[in-house]
């Protein structure tokens, strides 16, 4: 420990501040901007690996669109209901939609997005579970750039640190009781990093074995981001309780778990998920017999 924090201090971080421009009455944020990058540069990655699955790419910029709609509102509702008592209720009521301050919560968006999928799915008669793997790399992706919005609204930090990769976080931002405590761990940097480490993980899957099953990304998916998820949860200090249990610990273990069982389900045991989409069921035909 004494050895790390005799390097320079290169990995200082200071956010600039929440705002990226100013145009008059018209405010760009940094955190609009991130989400609105992530989504683009999502949804042309979807496409690509759409276009080397002989998938219509076009199908998934549409989904893009069903993903937007299902889940900001889905991370912003599950974020609100999780923490009303300790931010929102004494707030006035606009600032529950006031999601350009930050707090959304990457669970909630993945209930939304995955409502959204499956109704996406059975209107046009495909399978969700083939969608859902070709979206899973743009979402880590995603997840690893919008990260980086915490760090411009000097939220979600971790415990106070001396190491040389601190963050800088301002007198007002900071948890009650510790006022004097100017560095803390930049959470973001470690799940920004993470992700792009599953995101590696994802893009060796689906070139390696192109014929996985339905699901395979989707469980893979569940597995890595949620274990890195669960030890960077532990650091944070305003994370979404549940009595005393932290709420994103919780759901990555039961990821975690749910991803291991669906690869058994897949490879151990032989099966398929269901889907929406049936599969022509394969009819056998009599064979002849002389009279």
């Amino acid at each position: 420990m004494h050895m790390l924090n005799t390097l320079p201090l290169a990995f200082e971080f200071t956010s600039p501040g929440p705002v990226l421009l100013n145009l008059g009455p018209l405010t760009i944020r940094w955190y609009g901007v991130l989400i609105a990058s992530a989504v683009i540069l999502g949804t042309l990655l979807a496409q690509k690996l759409a276009e080397k699955r002989g998938i219509d790419p076009n199908i998934m910029g549409d989904l893009v669109i069903w993903l937007v709609i299902g889940a900001i509102p889905g991370a912003r509702i599950y974020y609100v209901l999780f923490a009303w008592s300790e931010r929102f209720q004494y707030q006035p009521w606009y600032k529950v939609f006031a999601i350009w301050e930050g707090g959304i919560a990457i669970h909630g968006a993945i209930i939304g997005g995955v409502i959204a999928a499956i109704i996406f799915a059975k209107r046009n008669h495909l399978s969700v579970w083939k969608l859902a793997d070709l979206v899973m790399p743009a979402l880590i992706l995603g997840q690893a750039i919008g990260r980086w919005g915490n760090f411009f609204n000097s939220e979600a930090f971790g415990t106070p640190t001396d190491l040389p990769w601190k963050l800088l976080i301002p007198p007002d931002r900071r948890p009650p009781g510790s006022f004097t405590e100017a560095y803390y761990h930049p959470t973001f940097l470690y799940e920004s990093v993470w992700n792009l480490l599953v995101f590696s993980l994802l893009a060796v899957v689906f070139n390696r074995f192109p014929k996985a099953k339905p699901g395979t990304m989707v469980m893979v998916y569940l597995i890595a981001y949620s274990a890195g998820r669960l030890w960077i949860e532990g650091l944070r200090t305003d994370s979404l309780m549940l009595g005393p249990l932290r709420i994103a610990q919780v759901i990555s273990l039961a990821a975690i778990a749910f991803g291991i069982f669906g690869l058994w389900w897949l490879y151990g045991a032989h099966r398929e998920f269901w889907d929406t989409i049936r599969k022509p069921v394969q009819h056998s035909t009599p064979e002849s017999t002389d009279s």
